[in-house]
């Protein structure tokens, strides 16, 4: 909740007066005063630190970039979400250290080729539910629409014939979109009554039972200005472009009769998702139900309108007080990256992570992603500084979706050689191998292998911080007053580990080939002997149910590997059922 604090300004000297004075009359003031003189502020928000003069040039023109494909092309490079956040990082920029920011050109729309007969108003976002209803408080007459999410075009008709498509554009002018338009059964080129007036609504992608909670925007506006850019559509592809009425600026002054009159000319989609709305749980029970139901159409949230408007002779390129939206929560957020770790897998697999400033998206506090691969992160070239768009997979696991902008300073970084690190690589600590050794370990104590209970990555960092483990076995025997000397570990810990890892020799032989490793593929009806698996050639391994060539490789790898034989004689020595002769 923002913190609050009461406005003195409107307070006129002589009442100040008086309050000091008498404290029974500052009660009944309190009582009979009007309430813009008791209004509380909410708090500014908290300065971000400030930009270098890189970052703010980057985003900038990061800005400019997407405003140019949005305003001059139809296109949306990003969501509406991270657009939204990356212009609020801007706008706090400037509010914070407006002689840093001032010095360089804001970002300015591209003027189009074609003027709106009616400009396009576009329209504020209200924050959140307490905003929703301060608005709603003012207006009786308030209807609700869900925010189509596509891409927005003025319409004008002449004697009932499509004369002129617009694209958005600044508002004012955009671009000449009448033969792409034309090509579109959605649009009509004529309308079934002979009149002359302006249409403007959102072209869409028609989806089918299209759930917004579940698959997002599902690339729906993406797909549709690619359809938009084409030089021709064949019919199916024009049938997939729909069009949805959201505004009739020069249409009846009521907005029942707005509705019956569109139905008329053939937008029905228009009444069937337009309805009243008397206060803030009719609204929030329509934004629910579009949010999780089924629709036509990608939506980013609802729209509120008043019926009641000016004239659209009095309409300006800008936001106007008659309407307002209400995003749906943003399904991805805009994160800086602070650090790019690799880890190093079991089998080698690097795998580079994002360490990022934290960031809130659904609830959720992000602080590091997976990029999934190396071969990715080559790919996108991610760097500390960089920025780069974040979404939640299944509610819960962080996902990146890709790179807004890359830092002007591109920091080096120690990257693992993919050539050093396989399925057989790190069988012991030695340098360059520490990660994928941890990864071993923390594998053998796993519930896959061993599972030895309380076992985890951070008691083997222990143990191999204290010089008690140089190799995959080394832990076995440790007494009690050995892991004593690991950072951590008391006395009593020492002595429920001393058991748990003594017990470890009683484990099943199935169990330790999967501590040391062995590749997938050993099935329970294999014979359950060291001996008799290591005499296996490439043939015998082929010749099993589910085993191929590649994994019949492995498997005489894996085998024939002087450390992994190593290990299994110090198992036979330990008594260590399945290895001995």
């Amino acid at each position: 909740m923002a913190l609050l604090r009461p406005s003195r300004r409107r307070y006129p000297a002589c009442v100040l007066a008086l309050l000091l004075l008498d404290p029974l009359l500052l009660a009944l003031l309190l009582l009979v005063l009007p309430a813009p003189l008791l209004r509380a502020e909410p708090a500014t928000a908290p300065c971000p630190a400030p930009p270098t003069s890189d970052a703010l040039a980057t985003l900038l023109a990061r800005l400019t970039e997407w405003d140019d494909a949005y305003y001059r092309r139809g296109e949306s490079p990003v969501s509406d979400a991270i657009y939204d956040q990356a212009r609020g990082r801007l706008e706090a920029w400037r509010r914070c250290f407006p002689d840093r920011v001032s010095a360089l050109t804001p970002p300015s729309h591209p003027p189009g080729e074609s003027v709106h007969p009616v400009v396009q108003t576009g329209l504020a976002k209200l924050a959140d539910a307490d905003a929703v209803a301060r608005w709603l408080g003012r207006r009786p007459d308030a209807w609700i629409q869900p925010k189509v999410d596509g891409v927005a075009v003025t319409l004008a008709y002449r004697g009932g014939r499509l004369v002129a498509a617009v694209s958005r554009g600044d508002g004012e002018t955009g671009q000449d979109w009448t033969g792409r338009a034309q090509r579109l059964p959605a649009v009509p080129n004529r309308l079934p009554e002979p009149l002359d007036g302006v249409l403007q609504g959102e072209l869409y992608l028609r989806l089918t039972a299209h759930v917004q909670a579940e698959r997002g925007a599902a690339g729906a506006r993406a797909e549709l200005s690619g359809l938009m850019a084409r030089e021709a559509l064949d019919d199916a592809e024009a049938a997939r472009v729909g069009f949805f009425v959201w505004g009739w600026p020069d249409g009846p002054a009521e907005m029942a009769k707005r509705l019956t009159g569109l139905t008329a000319l053939g937008f029905v989609e228009t009444a069937r998702f337009t309805h009243p709305v008397a206060d803030l749980a009719a609204v929030k029970r329509w934004r629910r139900a579009w949010l999780q139901g089924a629709l036509p159409f990608a939506t980013d949230g609802v729209v509120l309108r008043q019926a009641s408007r000016p004239g659209s002779g009095r309409w300006r390129a800008e936001p106007p007080d008659w309407a307002v939206a209400w995003k749906h929560p943003p399904r991805e957020a805009l994160a800086e990256v602070r650090g790019v770790a690799f880890r190093i897998g079991r089998t080698g697999r690097i795998t580079p992570l994002l360490h990022l400033h934290p960031v809130v998206l659904e609830g959720r506090t992000l602080r590091r992603v997976s990029v999934g691969s190396l071969s990715r992160w080559q790919a996108l070239d991610i760097r500390p500084g960089d920025h780069v768009t974040i979404a939640l997979a299944g509610l819960t696991i962080p996902r990146l979706e890709g790179v807004a902008w890359h830092a002007a300073q591109r920091r080096p970084l120690a990257v693992p050689n993919p050539a050093h690190y396989h399925a057989l690589s790190c069988l012991r600590p030695t340098p360059g191998c520490e990660k994928q050794f941890l990864e071993r370990l923390t594998w053998l104590s796993g519930p896959e292998a061993l599972d030895l209970e309380g076992v985890g990555p951070g008691t083997w960092e222990a143990l191999i911080e204290a010089g008690l483990v140089e190799g995959m076995l080394d832990w076995i025997g440790l007494d009690r007053r050995a892991l004593q000397r690991a950072r951590g570990i008391g006395d009593i810990r020492a002595g429920s580990l001393q058991m748990t890892l003594a017990g470890a020799r009683d484990a099943p032989f199935a169990r330790w080939l999967q501590a040391l490793g062995v590749p997938p593929g050993i099935r329970a009806a294999l014979p359950s002997d060291w001996h008799t698996l290591v005499s296996h050639d490439h043939d015998d391994w082929v010749a099993m149910p589910g085993i191929g060539p590649g994994r019949a490789e492995g498997l005489v790898a894996f085998f024939a590997h002087p450390e992994v034989r190593r290990l299994a004689e110090r198992l036979a020595g330990l008594g260590v059922v399945g290895f001995g002769r």
